[in-house]
């Protein structure tokens, strides 16, 4: 199976997407093609020793930067001759030269060359960023986490329908349950958004829990969240933040305190680990962009290896999955219905 891995899609590009790239190839048996600027990746492909290994380079003379919005970013994703390693690597998607693609780069840049060149899934108006949350009984998926700041009713239902069939064949959870996030339990809480999404998804004929506190999230009642980009790119962000302040509030607060405190300290290092572990971004490496038609995933760009690696991992999971086929069909069979 081939990966594209965008090799200019990290801060520190291309030293920790070529590492991650030869590991990912190395420990999952896949062929991994790295698109970018030949001259600056294959010095960085050099440096690791690739006996064995499937691994190969694409030539793109450009990157998208965080500087790429708008009209601009737009005319970049729309050239018929990509340029850009993200669009040169969906390209390559789109061909059937590959599985699936993987960037650690701009999200707004990625989604919208993903939206320009590979179009959505019929039926499919705009497709969403899934994560997986950490909780008190494993994970759950939460999308959208920032594709479409503004959305309707209808676009939240297709992000529960396609959040169900992720969770279900990559994820391994059965009958997935659904919840909308909302700032409250009942039914009538929450913006007009959420509130013509509760009727729409009680409809639907998912696993539809209902409201959906972030508490409850995190106490793992629900398997799929759903809601707008802007509310989930928040939530996203707020939670990576309060956790790397609460273990690093911990570690200053150890290594700082009395002696006996200390030795108690490294009795619970084990623990911590663990922590850190659980809500490490890494472990998952990135999230996938439902509903485009082709295999997008998302990461951060300050990852390092690892977690490109793990990125790989899911996006080959996803593959063999046959993730696309499955929402097509069950997005055929709801429009079936409504007409």
């Amino acid at each position: 199976m081939r990966i594209v891995l965008d090799a200019m899609g990290t801060d520190n590009f291309p030293t920790p997407d070529v590492e991650g790239a030869v590991l990912a190839a190395r420990e999952y048996d896949v062929e991994v093609i790295l698109v970018g600027d030949e001259q600056k990746v294959a010095p960085a492909l050099a440096a690791h020793n690739t006996n064995g290994l499937k691994i190969s380079i694409v030539h793109a003379p450009e990157m998208l930067t965080m500087e790429d919005k708008g009209l601009a970013l737009a005319l970049k994703a729309k050239r018929k001759e990509p340029k850009t390693s993200v669009a040169v690597g969906i390209d390559l998607v789109k061909k059937g030269e590959a599985a699936a693609f993987v960037t650690m780069g701009n999200t707004g840049g990625t989604v919208a060359m993903a939206y320009f060149r590979l179009g959505t899934i019929e039926g499919v108006e705009r497709p969403a960023l899934a994560g997986p949350f950490p909780t008190k009984k494993g994970s759950c998926l939460v999308l959208d986490i920032g594709a479409n700041p503004d959305c309707k009713p209808e676009n939240i239902v297709q992000f529960a329908q396609m959040g169900t069939i992720y969770a279900e064949r990559v994820r391994g959870v059965k009958n997935p349950r659904v919840g909308i996030l909302a700032n409250g339990e009942e039914g009538g809480k929450g913006n007009q958004l959420t509130k013509d999404s509760y009727h729409a998804l009680k409809e639907s004929g998912l696993n539809f829990m209902g409201n959906l506190e972030p508490k409850m999230l995190l106490a793992g009642e629900a398997d799929v969240a759903v809601t707008d980009g802007f509310t989930g790119n928040i939530m996203l962000k707020t939670s990576e933040a309060v956790a790397k302040l609460i273990l690093e509030s911990v570690k200053d607060k150890i290594q700082n305190a009395s002696p006996l405190v200390k030795i108690g300290g490294l009795l619970v290092r084990p623990t911590l680990r663990s922590l850190r572990s659980m809500l490490d971004p890494s472990e998952e490496g990135a999230a996938p962009l439902l509903g485009a038609n082709g295999l997008v995933f998302i990461g951060h760009g300050s990852s390092n290896a690892v977690a490109i690696k793990n990125a790989i991992r899911v996006a080959k999971q996803a593959a063999e999955a046959n993730i696309l086929n499955s929402i097509r069909d069950e997005i055929a069979r709801t429009l079936a219905k409504a007409n």
